[in-house]
C-alpha cells in the first residue's frame, strides 16, 4: 500500500520570496510525497529575482513559481491542504480564508529578506539566510512520522518547528 502525498500551502502576504522559497524546497526535498503549493492574501504578482537567484544557486526547481492569490487554492475544485504555514508575520495575523479539509496550520515566521536594503551582496545574503532557515523547518517536517502522530501532538510539533533559528522577531514566542 503506497503512502498518500500531502498538499502543503505556504502563504504570505505578496507570495514573492519567503513562501516561493518555501515552496520550491519542499517541490525538492519532499518529491513523491508532497504536493508544495504558496499563495498570498496580497500577491505582488511577480517572484522576488534574489529568490528565483538563490533557489537555482542551491538547485532548487524554479519553473513554475509564480506569485498568486490564496483565493486560488479555496474556490471549487482546488486541492485540499492538509498543512498551512504562514512565514511572514503579516499573514500569519489576516483573516484566512475556510480552507476545505480543515488542514492543520502553524506559522512558520521568517524575516523578509525582500525588505533588507542595501547592495546586492547584502541583499543576497538575506536570501540565503531566509532558505537556510526554511529549509532547516522543512527538513524537520518532512522528518515528523506524519501518519502515526495525532493531530493535536503534530500541531504542537509543527508550532515548536516554527520557533526554531531564524524565527522573525514578530513571532510568538521569539528570542
Amino acid at each position: 500500500m503506497t503512502e498518500r502525498a500531502y498538499n502543503v500551502m505556504f502563504l504570505c502576504t505578496g507570495n514573492t520570496a519567503r513562501s516561493i522559497l518555501a515552496e520550491s524546497i519542499l517541490r525538492k526535498e519532499g518529491a513523491g510525497h508532497f504536493h508544495a503549493y504558496s499563495a498570498g492574501s496580497h500577491p505582488k504578482g511577480t517572484v522576488n529575482p534574489f529568490a528565483l537567484k538563490v533557489l537555482e544557486s542551491f538547485g532548487y526547481p524554479t519553473t513554475g513559481l509564480r506569485s498568486k492569490s490564496w483565493d486560488e487554492f479555496s474556490a471549487p475544485g482546488a486541492p485540499a491542504m492538509d498543512f498551512i504555514f504562514t512565514v511572514c508575520d503579516n499573514a500569519a495575523g489576516e483573516l484566512c480564508p475556510i480552507w476545505p479539509g480543515h488542514p492543520i496550520t502553524a506559522h512558520w515566521g521568517i524575516d523578509d529578506p525582500a525588505a533588507v536594503t542595501g547592495n546586492d551582496i547584502q541583499i543576497e545574503k538575506a536570501f540565503v539566510e531566509a532558505f537556510k532557515y526554511l529549509k532547516n523547518r522543512i527538513g524537520l517536517f518532512l522528518s515528523l512520522p506524519l501518519a502515526s502522530v495525532d493531530k493535536m501532538a503534530l500541531g504542537t510539533r509543527l508550532h515548536e518547528i516554527g520557533q526554531t533559528p531564524g524565527a522573525s522577531s514578530h513571532s510568538p514566542g521569539a528570542k
